[in-house]
Parts: C-alpha cells; structure tokens; sequence
C-alpha cells in the first residue's frame, strides 16, 4: 500500500497567542466574544461541551481528518504545543468515536488545552475525571481506522458550519457553545468584549429598577 507523506500537509509556522488575551477571552466567554466580533465565528450548535463545566480557551490547532479514521489527529498531537487547542474536521462523518482516553493522556502531556471536533468521541466518563476540556457532537462507540495511504491537513484552514478556523485562531468554548475568533482581530475583539460587558452591566442595573428592554433598546 503506497503511503502518504504526512509531511507534506503539515504546517508548523503557527502564530503565538498571549496567555494574557486567552485567559481574558476565557473569562468573557464565547457568546460575548462571539457578539463583540459582529455575530462572527460560531461554530454549530451541535457542537457542545461532553460534560458539565467544560470551558476552554486557547489557540486553534486545525486537523482535517479522512473519514472515520483519526491517525491525523494523532499526527496532531505530536506537532501539539502548550496553549493549543484541537480544532477537528472529520469530513462530515460523525458516527465515530474518533477520541477517548489514551489520546486525551497524550494531549494532556503535551500541553493541550483541550478539543473541539465536529464528531463524536467515547470514553466520556474518564475524560470528566481527567478534566480534559472536550467539545462535540456527542458520544459513539464505533470505533476509527488508519489508513496510512489518506491524505489530511493539519493547521491549514479548515470549515466548521459556516465558520472558516485557521491555525492561530483564539478558540473560546464554555456551557453556551464556541466560537473562533480570527487571529489578526483577537485584541481588538477582546477589547470590545470588555465593553460589551460594561454596557450590560448597566442595563441589567436599569432593568432592575424598573425600566424595559423596549425603552432601553428604543424598540417602542
């Protein structure tokens, strides 16, 4: 059997992302910077958190994997740096459980903050009690190949709905969904983030005294 060169599609040139802007972008969370980028970025709504309490904010590690097969996401974890977050395309076959516990161990040890798959994974009970941060479309038993003669991406920019990922991108995921955040306007969209915040603490402020959401927004 003739075998791809990985190589070949791997990129490794993948800008940085301050640990200061991630830990700010977590604690607005992916709604917030999701409407501070102008409704841009959310990925579908399938996509959630496998357990309660997931969150995750770090950088887009991108992985465009064959169907049902998850060697690339393997390939993934050995080019994985600290601060990386695993954002992966399986090419529309979800039905697989392309992630579970032995691999959630070796991206653990590499620094990885977390995953977020457009598929599904297993062995959801031990990555609760790792703490690994997974976001998916649910959980499957059926099990992945590997076939070493399909070719994948990884950090390339790869589609996830309607919203394109690049590597680099700041990746923000909590209890109400994720979002990607292009990396050349992460710092200006966690600055209006910031402000977006600051407006509505004060409309909460006013709703609690009395006045409505018609007069506040002019919507009468």
């Amino acid at each position: 059997m003739k075998r791809v060169d990985p190589s070949l599609t791997i990129r490794t040139d993948v800008p940085s992302l301050a640990e200061s802007l991630m830990a700010e972008a977590a604690r607005q969370g992916a709604a917030t910077l999701h409407e501070a980028a102008g409704k841009i970025g959310a990925l579908p709504a399938a996509i959630q958190g496998i357990y309660k309490g997931c969150r995750v904010a770090g950088r887009a590690l991108t992985v465009h994997s064959p169907p049902g097969d998850n060697l690339w996401l393997h390939r993934a974890l050995a080019v994985a740096q600290p601060g990386d977050v695993m954002v992966v395309n399986t090419s529309g076959v979800y039905e697989h459980g392309y992630w579970g516990e032995i691999m959630a161990t070796a991206a653990q040890a590499a620094g990885l903050r977390g995953l977020v798959i457009d598929a599904c994974v297993r062995d959801v009970e031990l990555l609760e009690k790792m703490a690994f941060p997974v976001f998916a479309r649910g959980r499957s038993i059926r099990g992945t190949s590997k076939d070493f003669g399909a070719t994948g991406w990884i950090n390339h920019p790869l589609l996830m709905g309607d919203a394109v990922v690049a590597a680099g991108d700041l990746i923000v995921g909590d209890a109400d969904g994720v979002v990607a955040i292009p990396h050349a306007h992460m710092a200006e969209v966690v600055k209006a983030g910031a402000q977006r915040e600051a407006q509505e603490a004060g409309i909460i402020e006013q709703l609690r005294g009395g006045q409505t959401t018609l007069s506040l927004y002019g919507w009468n």
